[in-house]
């Protein structure tokens, strides 16, 4: 008999006692009782009376979280940070463990594993990091503030509030549904240099990945109202990289005519750059940081710029790259007296691969939709420019993003007077209602795969 099956046929009487909180026991008589098996409108009213009930229990965590500075390149708040959240998840029957980014200057990787009476598994991805550091926290007062519906500080959207919302949709399944959640081994995987694009969290991932990953759900922050949701089905790759123009110096008075300047054949590389943009292929070049020189009176010997490229293509990033690469050793700019050619290095600095659309995602998408459907909400696709750590594990499992609480002015420390500058929140009246989606739609894919054993 399956796990997800047992739901339907029999009622574990040991279950219901009155040592248990209403709200399970409500739970099991739903289940059990008029109807064999609850539907995702009857999950939905059972589920989010639960979390309203816990949201005070949510908020404590998630404030504790906020209050430590856990900026990208301070590793004493990363890992205190760490400490804290396996600290929070401990109760759920998780154990931790540390990892040494190969970030210079990071902190610690943080994986959390509960494990399963089956081989399946679901990874449930965030990350530690956030791009403020105290100076800029303290230069903006910016930190913990409740304002009505909304609550602003570092990191409550980005990506804080969506690690809690990993929380909510465990300790839901612990409570409602104990059969499934002691099926899966769960992993809990947070990244401490998301926001570097640091790829050796991928790494970490895939080391832990095998056939039986049934997915990796990802909690960056999505767009949730009464009407509508959006999930991330796609992210752009990105290539960064610097192009240096080499030359000759000379004196600008006296010896112009034997100056390479190395400038000028920076602006011409430039142009080229720009050139390999295909909007037809959603393959974009910048060019972001430009320097050469020193002073007026010397031709140039050396110039740099630091550019990315993007693509949502895998095919399209690849070429956007050999054709940046073939620039290597390109030369247009001579000296007058025809004695020496510039010549430009192209040296890549970190790649990204793209998440492109594919059948894996596709599936876990019509899930949360048919799951959102009969929950009155509209499912959205939404392919986002930006990375996330979606990109590093899409071709080995099933990717969804998105998964996280609503909000927004991710990376917004500031804030003005008359509004035009805010900063990043967290809107929490999405976070109940998601968290219901979330796990009805985390059931749903379970009892899929475990129907099959």
């Amino acid at each position: 008999m399956s796990v997800c099956r047992s739901f339907c046929i029999h009622v574990r009487v040991c279950f219901v006692s009155s040592h248990m909180p209403e709200h399970v026991v409500m739970a099991y008589l739903l289940q059990y009782g008029k109807k064999a098996r609850m539907d995702i409108k009857q999950w939905q009213e059972t589920l989010e009376g639960y979390f309203q009930q816990h949201q005070e229990h949510y908020l404590n965590l998630l404030k504790a979280q906020v209050d430590i500075n856990s900026y990208t390149y301070y590793p004493e708040g990363i890992d205190r940070l760490a400490e804290v959240t396996a600290e929070q998840f401990a109760p759920l029957g998780f154990t931790s463990e540390m990892i040494r980014s190969e970030c210079p200057g990071c902190g610690h990787h943080l994986v959390m594993t509960r494990k399963g009476t089956t081989k399946h598994s679901i990874a449930l991805i965030s990350h530690l990091d956030t791009v403020y550091t105290e100076e800029e926290e303290a230069r903006n007062n910016f930190s913990w503030r409740v304002d009505g519906d909304r609550i602003y500080g570092p990191g409550t959207i980005d990506i804080k509030g969506g690690t809690v919302m990993i929380y909510m949709i465990l300790s839901a399944l612990q409570d409602y549904a104990p059969e499934v959640y002691d099926a899966i081994e769960w992993k809990v995987m947070l990244n401490s240099s998301e926001e570097d694009d640091a790829t050796h969290f991928g790494q970490v991932c895939l080391s832990r990945f095998d056939e039986h990953t049934i997915a990796g759900l990802v909690f960056e922050l999505g767009h949730f109202n009464q009407e509508e949701f959006q999930l991330v089905i796609a992210r752009k790759g990105r290539g960064v990289y610097n192009v240096h123009a080499h030359g000759r110096r000379a004196h600008a008075g006296t010896q112009h005519p034997k100056g390479a300047n190395a400038i000028l054949q920076l602006a011409d590389v430039i142009q080229k750059i720009e050139a390999i943009t295909d909007y037809s292929r959603d393959l974009t070049f910048n060019v972001g940081h430009v320097e050469g020189g020193t002073v007026a009176n010397s031709v140039p010997s050396k110039a740099s710029l630091l550019l990315e490229l993007r693509s949502f293509d895998r095919e399209a990033f690849r070429d956007g790259v050999a054709q940046l690469e073939a620039l290597d050793g390109y030369s247009s700019v001579t000296s007058a007296d025809g004695e020496f050619s510039c010549r430009v290095e192209v040296e890549k600095v970190r790649e990204t691969g793209p998440w492109p659309i594919n059948d894996g995602t596709d599936h876990l998408f019509s899930i949360w939709e048919r799951v959102g459907g009969e929950m009155g909400l509209k499912a959205i696709r939404q392919e986002r420019g930006g990375l996330s750590d979606g990109n590093l594990i899409c071709h080995k499992v099933p990717v969804l993003d998105g998964l996280g609480p609503a909000g927004a002015n991710a990376h917004c420390s500031e804030h003005s007077e008359d509004g035009s500058k805010e900063q990043e929140y967290l809107d929490v009246p999405s976070l109940t209602p998601k968290a219901a989606l979330n796990t009805v739609a985390i059931m749903e894919l379970c009892k899929e795969v475990l129907d099959k054993e």
